[in-house]
C-alpha cells in the first residue's frame, strides 16, 4: 500500500485539530464564548508543527471541509477545528476524503474485478487485503492519534519484530 505525500499531510493535519479538540475541556471558553467547543486552529500553526507547506494544507484542508470533517471560520478568530469529535473520525475517514477508496485495482473497486484462468483467485485476494486495511485504519481514531493510544487491535500487530523491517 502506497501512502501519497497528500494522504501523510492530511492525517497528520487532522490529527493536529483533534489534539486541539481534545485539549478544550467542557465548560471552558473557546473562541466563541462558554462551551463553543475547540478552539479554531490557525492553518499557519498546522503548517508549522507538522512541517506541511501552506498552500498544499489549505487544499487538503478544503478537501476535508468539503467532506463534512472539518469545519472552517474566516476571521481573525477563525481557523479550522473538527466538525465531529474526534473519537468518531478514523484515519480511514480522512484518507477516503482526499484520496477516495483505501483500495482499488486500476481504478476499480477489487469486488468489481474479474480473471480468467490461474489469476482468477486474485479477486478475493484484493478484497481481502482491503478487508485488512479497514481492519485497522477504521478502528484507528483521531483522538486515538492525538492521545497516543492506538486500539489494541493495532498494537497487536505491532508485535512481532518482523512487522518492523521491510521486505524486498
Amino acid at each position: 500500500m502506497r501512502i501519497s505525500a497528500k494522504t501523510d499531510y492530511a492525517v497528520r493535519a487532522a490529527a493536529v485539530l483533534a489534539a486541539s479538540a481534545l485539549e478544550a475541556e467542557p465548560g471552558t471558553t473557546g473562541a466563541s464564548g462558554p462551551a463553543a467547543g475547540p478552539a479554531w486552529v490557525k492553518t499557519d500553526m498546522v503548517a508549522e508543527a507538522q512541517k506541511i507547506p501552506l498552500p498544499f494544507l489549505l487544499n487538503i484542508l478544503g478537501e476535508l471541509r468539503t467532506a463534512g470533517l472539518v469545519q472552517s471560520r474566516r476571521g481573525v478568530d477563525g481557523g479550522y477545528r473538527l466538525a465531529r469529535p474526534a473519537a468518531e473520525v478514523s484515519v480511514a475517514d480522512v484518507i477516503r476524503a482526499v484520496d477516495g477508496p483505501l483500495a482499488n485495482v486500476a481504478g476499480a473497486r477489487p469486488e468489481d474485478v474479474h480473471y480468467e484462468g490461474a489469476a482468477a483467485p486474485l479477486r478475493e485476494t484484493w478484497v481481502a487485503l482491503r478487508a485488512a486495511i479497514r481492519g485497522v485504519l477504521e478502528n484507528v481514531t483521531l483522538a486515538d492519534l492525538a492521545s497516543g493510544a492506538m486500539p489494541e487491535q493495532v498494537t497487536g500487530l505491532l508485535l512481532s519484530d518482523d512487522v518492523w523491517h521491510a521486505r524486498r
